[in-house]
């Protein structure tokens, strides 16, 4: 009977992906479908396949066997192949990505991606031509990494009116004032210890000038508050100008400095915005959120104060988002 009952029973979906861009998150993506393969398909009841990858450079050591017929240099293979279902962004930047995303929405693909610069440059755009095209638009790995932020603002606390969000968004810039407030370091060593410990990047100028978390703040204040603000828009200052004597001022203070994203709703509805580096009270949560974990501080007027802290970038935190995305999608989307 057991074997009569397989013998009759369909084939199981598969759901196809397109994997735009291979680089570190791209392979942490892969690598976690990979690892977790069983678990994923078991939840969505379908096969999950990575069908073709757009990437120029199919000879880099990933660590991970990708077969080679994957790959291709020709992103309409992707976007016009009826069969691929969900489109995954992770070139970065704002351009082609923010482009591709369009395209591939408006070829009925649903879409995840973890660009941050692409979605708070044009967040309303693709918010619309995603409605538009009856398409998915997912972007957990946006915000946070592995951390399960924007899923949670948009789920189990969309009851909430939100008053007020403060985040150590960016893992660069919290690992280096960790390791000037902890091992005395000036920022010149701190950041060259970053860097070799592969948290900066060679050009560090996104990350230490506060860029990276104004781009994210963009995207919390539009769930949170419905209130689309660019994220050179938003007055920002980086890292640059700590010094040991201010780490130290504030250590006197019984505080510690953080490069801190807050936005604030007023009482009379206006919100008020900035990124930049302050005085965290020992006592707050914020202050304990050392190297390169990331954390999000939350108000909520039913839910009061709750924070999320985890691994806020990484190949394979961010990967988890990503597939966290792609999951949602597959259970709820493509029935």
């Amino acid at each position: 009977l057991a074997s009569l009952s397989e013998a009759t029973a369909p084939p199981m979906k598969t759901i196809k992906i397109g994997l735009l861009g291979m680089g570190n998150i791209g392979t942490g993506t892969y690598k976690t479908l990979e690892m977790n393969r069983p678990e994923i398909e078991s939840t969505v009841d379908a096969k999950v396949e990575i069908v073709k990858i757009l990437e120029r450079d199919t000879e880099r050591d990933r660590g991970i066997a990708v077969p080679k017929e994957k790959f291709t240099s020709d992103p309409d293979e992707i976007f016009k192949d009826p069969e691929i279902d969900i489109v995954i962004e992770l070139l970065g930047g704002i351009e082609p990505a923010t482009t591709f995303m369009l395209t591939a929405m408006e070829n009925g693909k649903h879409v995840v991606t973890a660009n941050k610069a692409a979605i708070a440059a044009n967040y309303h755009k693709l918010m619309d031509t995603a409605k538009a095209n009856n398409v998915a638009f997912r972007f957990e790995a946006s915000v946070g990494g592995g951390i399960p932020i924007l899923g949670t603002l948009t789920g189990p606390l969309r009851a909430n009116k939100f008053e007020e969000v403060l985040g150590i968004l960016n893992g660069t810039t919290n690992y280096i004032l960790t390791m000037m407030t902890q091992e005395g370091l000036d920022y010149d060593t701190a950041l060259r210890d970053a860097q070799a410990q592969g948290f900066a990047e060679a050009d560090p100028t996104a990350d230490v000038e506060g860029i990276d978390a104004a781009n994210k703040l963009t995207i919390l204040m539009a769930l949170m508050f419905d209130k689309y603000v660019a994220p050179q828009d938003i007055p920002t200052t980086g890292i640059t100008q700590i010094t040991k004597e201010k780490i130290e001022e504030a250590r006197a203070n019984n505080c510690t400095i953080k490069l801190i994203a807050h936005a604030k709703k007023l009482e009379n509805g206006e919100v008020e915005y900035e990124v930049k580096p302050m005085n965290m009270d020992n006592s707050h949560p914020l202050a304990s959120i050392n190297k390169e974990f990331n954390a999000v501080f939350v108000k909520g007027n039913a839910v009061d104060d709750v924070m999320f802290y985890g691994k806020g970038a990484g190949p394979l935190p961010t990967g988890s988002a990503v597939l966290g995305d792609i999951i949602d999608i597959a259970k709820n989307v493509m029935k």
